[in-house]
């Protein structure tokens, strides 16, 4: 079943009518119809399905049952889905009111912003909107006028009539006045702030509730500039793109499209009736339907006489990303654009005596502050991913273990995700270095890329076919935990022979105090090494035999096309390298009659963490 046919959600507003059960052939028995969700995945009022094997489920229901792909690659950057589709009966005058922007909603409601498109289906004579404001309007005027029951006075009153459209985007007061019938596309959002609502009474007996404070905390208070609605679309923003379709049912009698992997469609039936056709299924349409067509979908065809709203997702404008490095003394924010350049960049330390939960909100904080302090709008962010040493359950975005910074099962996806209205996504930072490096930096020409992150500990990552290997469990690679060494030294992990114990710079910096009887810096190892120390060019060459041992247990695994040292050790890669590319050609199976990789340092340093975390 590819053309899904929804039954909306019903809502009976008092300021409703009956007119789209008399005229829309909405199944509903009451007196009030104010609004038909006719396609809705909120939990206030999700449609459901009519027809076929899926038949009964919800909408969301659906998605869940058969994965994101079915909304399309465009609609990745939602954590939700995108938009609702309702048919709206103004019988009597909507509330005046503002709808807030993702940041402010998230914050203080737990969901989505709202911008709006209203498509105008039918207007009595004279039937008009308010439509933001006459002139500008400061906060004490806005604010007394509220209080004086004068707003109506420097509103902005549009006379509309049938196939008006009007963009209301978040932050714009607006009120719709009665006798005017809409088709409203908007974002998946049920926020809405009543600044006047004419002293009405709710079912209740009392006046219903305003939410002034709010409101003028989120409205602009600038006249609206109307935008060139109706070209090329009837409507197009970041959330959705709307157009509209006619078929006159004599020179315009069939109509083909095609439903591509990018965005799933929505066909709203304003007038009419015919068949829509998909995948050799025809399902009937008449005036009122609601049909939805997955992602990917392909060829479809509509037959009859019908005006209809079509709507898609577009690809965002200008998008940008976070990248966050958490380690365990320094947090790193890097903003991200399309071509991978680091476009901002703050860093902060990581607070070890706070909760992990107080760490995220601060996390959250921080990331809106740095958008805010390049003045880049918040919907510009189409993700955020974040970089966390330890063991990392991806898929349900927690972190099982990390001993760096002390936390255990911390579900920081879901904690981010109540600040950011973007979807997060976490790893392994070592994984999002070599990532970082492979899709920006020294291996930006190869998709099979080993990294080891030779520092305080060994990291690295395994970059196959541009994807993070993270294996069949949870958790990932841990190259420095491969054992070189039966029974050898003692590691970290507990664990005796551990790369790690030995290419490590702790472990190269003990090893050249016991064997020089002082403590010396990593400048001075290798100063003493260029000079000809020979007790240094020994304790160097074992730790090149020890590296090289775990490059070419890489090598022969995985069979990279390159291999990527960063970390602390990067800066003296000049003399580690040509002796390292010496033993992967002599000891990877195979030998010169394989694939032997390069062996490279590393170019990105700090920032590789940031992308590669951008990226996931």
């Amino acid at each position: 079943m590819s053309i899904l046919k929804l039954k909306p959600a019903y809502k009976d507003y008092l300021w409703g009518g009956h007119r789209l059960v008399d005229e829309y052939n909405m199944e509903y028995d009451g007196d009030i119809l104010a609004e038909a969700w006719t396609l809705s995945c909120h939990p206030d009022g999700p449609s459901v399905i009519m027809n076929g094997e899926n038949e009964g489920k919800t909408l969301y229901e659906y998605i869940q049952e058969n994965g994101q792909e079915v909304l399309g690659t465009h609609c990745r950057r939602f954590r939700d889905f995108p938009i609702l589709i309702k048919f709206i009966d103004a019988r009597d005058d909507l509330s005046i009111q503002v709808h807030p922007n993702n940041g402010f909603a998230l914050s203080k409601e737990g969901q989505y912003g709202k911008t709006e498109m209203w498509y105008v289906l039918d207007a009595a004579p004279g039937a008009f909107i308010y439509y933001g404001f006459k002139r500008e309007v400061s906060r004490e005027e806005f604010a007394q006028r509220i209080k004086d029951n004068t707003i109506q006075e420097v509103l902005n009153a549009v006379e509309v009539h049938n196939g008006d459209a009007f963009l209301i985007e978040a932050g714009t007061l607006h009120a719709i006045g009665k006798g005017c019938l809409i088709a409203e596309i908007q974002q998946n959002s049920n926020v809405t702030y009543r600044v006047y609502d004419y002293g009405r009474k709710g079912k209740d007996g009392k006046k219903r509730d305003l939410h002034i404070e709010k409101a003028l905390a989120v409205t602009s208070r600038m006249p609206v500039i109307r935008k060139g609605e109706g070209y090329p679309h009837i409507a197009d923003c970041d959330y959705f793109t709307v157009d509209k379709l006619n078929l006159d049912g004599n020179l315009t009698y069939r109509m083909q499209g095609r439903v591509s992997e990018e965005s799933f469609l929505s066909i709203l039936i304003l007038d009419g009736e015919g068949t829509l056709s998909n995948q050799n299924e025809k399902v009937p349409y008449r005036k009122g339907d609601s049909l939805f067509l997955p992602a990917g979908s392909g060829d479809w065809q509509i037959e009859g006489k019908c005006d209809a709203l079509v709507t898609t997702i577009r690809e965002k404008a200008s998008p940008i990303r976070v990248g966050v490095d958490i380690g365990s003394s320094e947090v790193q924010i890097g903003i991200v654009n399309n071509e991978q350049h680091l476009i901002a960049v703050s860093q902060y330390p990581f607070d070890r005596c706070r909760t992990a939960d107080e760490n995220i909100d601060d996390l959250a904080e921080r990331i809106l502050s740095l958008l805010k302090e390049n003045d880049i709008p918040l919907d510009q962010c189409i993700g955020v991913g974040v970089g966390i040493p330890g063991t990392i359950d991806r898929k349900n975005g927690k972190v099982l273990y990390s001993n760096n910074i002390q936390w255990e099962d911390v579900s920081i996806v879901q904690r981010l995700g109540r600040v950011i209205p973007c979807p997060v996504r976490i790893a392994n930072n070592a994984d999002c270095a070599a990532l970082g490096e492979a899709v920006a930096g020294a291996g930006k020409d190869y998709s099979d890329v080993a990294m080891f992150t030779l520092g305080g500990g060994v990291g690295g990552g395994i970059i196959l076919n541009g994807k993070v290997f993270e294996g069949g469990i949870m958790g990932g690679s841990e190259i420095g935990h491969m054992v070189i060494r039966s029974g050898g030294r003692i590691c970290t992990c507990g664990r005796k022979g551990c790369l790690e114990a030995y290419v490590s710079v702790p472990a190269l910096l003990k090893n050249a105090e016991t064997e020089c009887g002082k403590a010396l810096t990593l400048d001075e190892i290798f100063d003493r090494y260029h000079n000809g120390d020979e007790v240094i060019q020994q304790v160097i060459e074992e730790y090149i035999d020890a590296l090289g041992v775990g490059i070419v247990n890489i090598v022969n695994m995985f069979r990279p096309q390159l291999i990527l040292l960063g970390g602390m050790m990067s800066k003296y890669t000049e003399d580690l390298i040509s002796p390292l590319q010496k033993i992967a050609e002599e000891e990877s199976f195979g030998g010169s009659h394989g694939m032997v990789p390069e062996i490279k340092a590393a170019k990105l340093g700090k920032n590789a963490g940031m992308i590669g975390a951008a990226n996931l």
